[in-house]
């Protein structure tokens, strides 16, 4: 087997803000197929850190429906919020090296001054805070500066991939104003520490993957090789959510569902295994997975059900 191969440690990675859907399973599904064809092993990690969106018990009931699903993974689940200690040193070494910095910033005084829309919606931060602050200003968050010079990488699923972090994104938080660590910053770090190779999974988040990239090189880490899988939508164009009212995984229906995502992936499961068990939907599932057979597509409208 190659030497990459034998090394493959792929994640899944949800928060516990509601049940799981479709579009969760559409993520489970590939990165977890994608490790056990390779040989490799498949984590399974809680991104807790945002603690006003979390909701009690979601976590127990998505491992919960995983297990009902006949997901298999290695090893204990990591909890992001027992790893605020590595989160705080990172921040620590990137102060120290003049990587980041304190700003004062709101919301509102951004909104106000930006003058273009970044690339995932919000606004480009100006870097307003990047030589020091004013008089009488505290430290509200702090930010990493980035450079002016492009990020690119090939993605596996959704091809060549370019962002110039400094036009299409600026200076971007690691630390909030609430004190709580940014979704970059946890996942760059939790990457490292779990020896992550290959980071499979929805095709939302392509927008954030420069930006881990530059965390890694400013931290000192390896880069994982990254698939985007198309994201699933409703029949607006809608990201399935709970914002929009994503239907949650049944697990009387975990054959059918199963199937709908190997559909959804380009797998075409024979019709025979509608009538088949879990045990024997997977071991086809393993057998034939085809990374080539993904839909080469951002996103895709299911029909509704």
């Amino acid at each position: 087997m190659d030497t990459e191969l034998q090394h493959y440690r792929g994640r899944f990675a949800p928060s516990p803000t509601g049940p799981l859907h479709f579009g969760s399973l559409v993520a489970a599904l590939g990165s977890c197929l994608d490790a056990r064809r390779q040989g490799g092993q498949w984590l399974v990690r809680m991104e807790d850190v945002d603690t006003p969106r979390l909701v009690p018990g979601a976590a127990d009931a998505i491992l919960n429906t995983l297990e009902a699903f006949g997901f298999e993974w290695d090893g204990p689940v990591l909890y992001q919020s027992r790893r605020l200690e590595a989160y705080a040193e990172a921040l620590e070494k990137l102060r120290d090296a003049g990587m980041a910095y304190g700003c004062a910033c709101s919301r509102k005084e951004i909104a106000d001054l930006a003058t273009s829309v970044a690339v995932d919606g919000g606004q480009v931060y100006p870097g307003f805070c990047r030589e020091g602050l004013a008089p009488g200003r505290q430290v509200r968050a702090w930010r990493l500066r980035v450079a002016e010079e492009p990020i690119a990488f090939d993605d596996r699923v959704q091809g060549r991939v370019v962002q110039h972090l400094a036009r299409d994104v600026g200076d971007f938080v690691l630390r909030r104003a609430d004190g709580l660590f940014a979704y970059q910053l946890a996942v760059t770090v939790d990457d490292e520490f779990q020896s992550i190779s290959h980071v499979v999974r929805g095709a939302d988040l392509l927008a954030s993957t420069p930006r881990q990239i530059w965390l890694q090189r400013c931290l000192g880490f390896a880069t994982p090789a990254h698939a985007h899988l198309p994201v699933a939508a409703n029949g607006a164009g809608e990201k399935l959510s709970k914002q929009t009212l994503a239907r949650p995984l049944a697990t009387d229906r975990a054959v059918a569902e199963l199937l709908q995502a190997l559909h959804f992936l380009g797998q075409a499961p024979p019709a025979e295994l509608a009538s088949a068990g879990l045990a024997e939907v997977w071991a086809w599932a393993q057998a034939n997975w085809s990374f080539a057979a993904i839909p080469r597509q951002a996103l895709i409208v299911i029909p509704p059900t």
